[in-house]
């Protein structure tokens, strides 16, 4: 049976793709950024008039993400200790794996995710980040 996930706890999703699927005991997450829920909003980013970026605080977009996919998972009935799988997408690699990583202990510590960690030229939005998950229910 493949359930499919949507939740207001979460930004919503820029495409014809739920927040995830349930596929037997696993739960596959879209891509999830770190756009508020409320009013989509980048947490710390700053635009000039054209759309450039200007400045983004990487630290409040972590996170940010990381609060979108533990809503995303608590939607779909499993929790952030059920995840075993992330592939992570950076903006700037050299600038922001640093801090990255040091936030990332800091949430999975215990949880022991496998991970694997990519960089980009952009992502669909102005954000940094963005994470891919799969999780057990």
């Amino acid at each position: 049976m493949k359930e499919i996930i949507h939740t207001k706890s979460a930004a919503a999703p820029l495409g014809a793709y739920p927040h995830a699927r349930k596929a037997g005991n696993l739960l596959f997450l879209s891509g999830i950024g770190p756009r508020n829920a409320d009013d989509n909003s980048i947490p710390g980013l700053k635009l000039d008039a054209t759309g450039n970026i200007l400045f983004y605080d990487f630290e409040a977009e972590c996170h940010s993400v990381f609060k979108n996919v533990k809503a995303v998972l608590e939607a779909a009935g499993s929790n952030w200790q059920n995840i075993i799988d992330v592939t992570v997408f950076l903006t700037n690699m050299k600038k922001d794996f640093p801090l990255y990583n040091k936030i990332y202990a800091e949430y999975f510590k215990d949880v022991q995710a496998c991970r694997t960690t990519v960089e980009v030229k952009s992502l669909p939005t102005p954000i940094s980040i963005e994470l891919k998950v799969i999780a057990t229910i």
